[in-house]
């Protein structure tokens, strides 16, 4: 009876799919003592478990929030370990330097290369040049073998091709700008004083002639563009060194240059002779004298003005140093004899050293230049700097670019690639005619 009881009843007659589901559902076995819960109770069974908390749920659509991005220090500007690289950059590396096209008109043939590729799949979609059958029910069906795989290859290599030779057309060509310069230098005669006077003790460390040296070296050393002559003069002139741009061999003369090897006497004139000797062949847009004495002219067959007109018609400047204290006296080391021992000793005596202004100005304003007076080593150097900004040598620049052509560069894989594109066309991938 319990059997017959638990059996599912037969579904009846004339009853909706949903009885006939539900008629042949196997019934629910319960354990024993346990009840059916009715609606509103609990299920039954052997005792009521405590409730567990149940973990919150995502509401359905909610959107997710991204979460706060973290930097990784020492990244150095990556993400995701690949570095990030603009745009220009990576054409810097691509495309070389100084590329050029000599007709960049005829670059407007590889629109045809997208037109070609659109042709080309709607044409596939269409369908042309397939085999025509009544029914594929008979053909079993098979996997695309490679010829089937790269049958565009042809295809691919020969708009490769083609956009390749439509480059070489334009006639690609590298650029190398190339920039010369030249300058038109000046032309500068430096002439020194190098008499007994020159060793007055008014200028520190040493004496006048030891500045005055020291100024001229650094003079000469900022005379990268020019030639510079260098002449020293006391009672008569020499040339240390002619006009040149060795500097080098201008500071070995001026570092040997010593006091008291042209004799005795100040020959301002000569000095001014010898240095137009040295400018008069000279092509030089500009060209200048420096002349550096302590005193005035009292030696010599040459009269400084006559010289200073000689300098203008040349189109020859001075410019005129005269260097010492402003007070006309100063101490100056000389050489004597002792009467008692026949020994030359150095005993320093107070002598009276004027400067000829009023002559040192008519040379420099006859001839276009100007006349300084240095009072101390600092005025000095600051008189050279005046000379050095006022002479400046004029630098010209010339820039051209030299090309060289590069479509062969180009031409020949094309060729190529349209070469090899015909024989897979013919050999390997044959096209059945429609």
């Amino acid at each position: 009876m319990d059997d017959l009881r638990d059996a599912p009843a037969a579904p009846r007659r004339g009853a909706g799919p949903a009885a006939r589901r539900g008629a042949l559902r196997p019934p629910l076995r319960r354990r024993p003592g346990q009840v059916r819960a009715g609606p509103g109770h609990a299920r039954g069974g052997r005792g009521r478990a405590p409730a567990r908390a149940e973990a919150p749920r995502p509401r359905r659509g909610a959107p997710l929030r991204p979460g706060p991005r973290r930097f990784c220090p020492g990244a150095g500007g990556r993400l995701g370990g690949t570095p990030v690289t603009s745009l220009s950059a990576l054409l810097g590396r691509v495309v070389p330097p100084g590329l050029s096209f000599r007709d960049p008109e005829l670059l407007w043939l590889l629109l045809l290369v997208p037109l070609a590729v659109l042709f080309r799949v709607l044409r596939e979609r269409k369908g042309v040049g397939a085999l025509t059958v009544p029914t594929l029910s008979f053909v079993a069906p098979v996997r695309p073998t490679w010829r089937v795989r790269l049958r565009h290859l042809p295809f691919a290599l020969g708009l490769v091709g083609f956009a390749g030779l439509v480059v070489a057309l334009s006639r690609p060509r590298l650029g190398l700008e190339r920039t010369e310069s030249w300058t038109e230098g000046v032309d500068i005669v430096v002439a020194l004083d190098a008499s007994g006077s020159m060793a007055a003790e008014d200028f520190k460390p040493k004496n006048r002639f030891f500045v005055a040296k020291a100024c001229v070296r650094q003079f000469v050393e900022g005379r990268k563009h020019d030639r510079v002559g260098l002449l020293s003069f006391a009672g008569r002139s020499r040339t240390l060194s002619p006009l040149t741009t060795d500097r080098a061999m201008v500071l070995a003369q001026l570092s040997a240059l010593a006091l008291g090897e042209q004799g005795d006497g100040t020959a301002i004139g000569m000095a001014l002779g010898n240095a137009l000797a040295r400018l008069r062949p000279s092509k030089a847009a500009s060209k200048v004298i420096v002349l550096v004495t302590d005193g005035g002219n009292n030696a010599g067959e040459i009269d400084p003005d006559t010289a200073a007109a000689i300098a203008k018609a040349l189109s020859i400047r001075v410019y005129t140093i005269g260097v010492g204290t402003d007070q006309g006296e100063a101490e100056i080391p000389v050489k004597v004899k002792d009467p008692e021992t026949g020994r030359v000793v150095e005993q320093r005596v107070r002598a009276r050293v004027d400067v000829d202004e009023a002559l040192l100005k008519r040379i420099a304003d006859a001839t276009g230049g100007r006349f300084y007076r240095a009072t101390d080593p600092d005025a000095l150097a600051r008189t050279f700097q005046a000379i050095d900004e006022l002479e400046k040598s004029e630098i010209k620049t010339a820039t051209y670019t030299r090309w060289r052509e590069a479509f062969h560069h180009v031409a020949a894989p094309s060729f190529g690639l349209l070469a090899l594109a015909g024989l897979l066309a013919a050999a390997v991938f044959p096209v059945v005619p429609r």
